[in-house]
């Protein structure tokens, strides 16, 4: 093989690894603006990390969402939903669906349900996303937004998806 080819071969291999790299980075920054991926949740009292949920978009356009690892000592992967009264009783929290039919409005999404599977109780939901795409805020509440709490959940950037169980 000649110079002239290897230098051509070594070009060609490098055009196909930039154009592969701008991909994924594109592949990623589209995630940015939609809460699809995996979020940690953080704890409203103790501020500290509880699970991670998975958010999906459905066929129909909504989102969901599921947890797919429990990240606390009292989130065991045996845990179950003793308090839930819907088809979700006594499932195991892990791998449950606890956010449902998010529709997107504008730079949020709305009208969709969210479950504490602490207490079982389901409440109206709406989040949007801050922080570039990096944080997630999460309302639930009961009637009118202004009667509920907000939790912000981070972005969980684990590429591989080790953390993120099917």
């Amino acid at each position: 093989m000649t110079v002239r080819r290897t230098v051509k071969h070594m070009w060609v291999s490098a055009t196909i690894a930039g154009a592969l790299l701008v991909g994924a980075t594109a592949a990623l920054a589209d995630t940015s603006g939609t809460p699809v991926g995996v979020w940690q949740t953080i704890d409203d009292r103790t501020h500290e990390p509880t699970a991670l949920v998975q958010i999906v978009q459905n066929g129909d356009g909504t989102l969901s969402g599921k947890i797919v690892s429990g990240l606390a000592g009292n989130n065991s992967p045996e845990r179950r939903c003793t308090e839930c009264t819907d088809e979700r009783k006594d499932q195991k929290i892990e791998g449950m669906t606890i956010v449902k039919e998010m529709k997107r409005d504008n730079d949020e999404w709305d009208g969709g349900k969210i479950l504490d599977p602490l207490n079982g109780k389901e409440y109206s939901c709406k989040m949007h996303l801050e922080a570039g795409g990096q944080k997630l805020v999460v309302r639930g509440y009961i009637g009118i937004s202004l009667l509920g709490r907000s939790q912000i959940w981070t972005r969980h950037n684990d590429v591989t998806g080790a953390s993120a169980r099917n």
